[in-house]
């Protein structure tokens, strides 16, 4: 008599599996809006993950990584210098990191105070940032005020060495993901009439990029869906 072998238990999804999978997420979410999912930018958010685990992301054709500290994300900086891959900004900055993290980061997406415009000035080189909206009613939580956009993004578009790209914003817990999102592509529609050419909008992340591709995002901000759980930042 011969018994069946047992049968091997599934093996957990790679990252290259989870890329896979997300990148067909954005595809089904830019058709339904009727979009094209060239038009927007995944940026994989790598925090408290090893140096190792963005190069194999960049194997697999990633370019664009994103990191919330400062000095977690200068030591990956300089280790991959080599990938030169397009590092985003996307956590809370402080005014006097600034400067150092303009150094390596291309793009700022919570930029959010008068302070941290005025450190990030430059007549030397530009970064592109965009605005951080607060989309609670706590003014402790980081982003501007909605009623105050305009005359922060002033601010900003008169700031040498910075360039304008959007708005970026976290839907607030609790929140239905699209209205939230919804309401930064009015915010967005406002700004606009003062800088025709900040256009993007930098919102969606793991569990809501789906409702984000469809009010409009040109950025989602992925970590968990595509990285797995962070390791223990210890």
């Amino acid at each position: 008599m011969t018994f069946a072998a047992d049968p091997l238990p599934p093996q957990p999804p790679t990252v290259a599996d989870r890329l896979a999978e997300v990148r067909l997420g954005v595809a089904d979410a830019a058709a339904r809006a009727v979009r094209s999912a060239d038009d927007i930018t995944t940026i994989v958010v790598t925090k408290f993950h090893p140096a190792s685990l963005v190069r194999e992301l960049h194997a697999l054709g990633v370019r664009d990584f994103g990191e919330s500290r400062h000095q977690e994300a200068s030591v990956k900086a300089a280790d991959l210098a080599d990938l030169d891959p397009t590092w985003h900004f996307v956590g809370q900055l402080q005014s006097k990191k600034a400067r150092a993290v303009r150094e390596y980061a291309r793009v700022l997406h919570s930029v959010d105070r008068e302070s941290l415009v005025d450190a990030l000035a430059s007549e030397k080189d530009l970064v592109d940032v965009f605005i951080q909206l607060n989309l609670t009613d706590d003014p402790a939580r980081g982003g501007v005020a909605p009623d105050a956009l305009e005359s922060f993004a002033d601010r900003v578009l008169g700031t040498s060495g910075v360039r304008l790209r959007g708005l970026m914003a976290v839907a607030p817990l609790g929140a239905e993901p699209r209205a939230a999102f919804a309401d930064v592509r009015r915010a967005s529609e406002r700004l606009r009439t003062l800088a025709p050419d900040a256009v993007a909008l930098s919102m969606g992340m793991s569990a809501d990029y789906a409702d984000a591709i469809l009010e409009g995002a040109t950025h989602l901000r992925i970590g968990t869906a595509i990285t797995g759980n962070r390791p223990n930042p210890g």
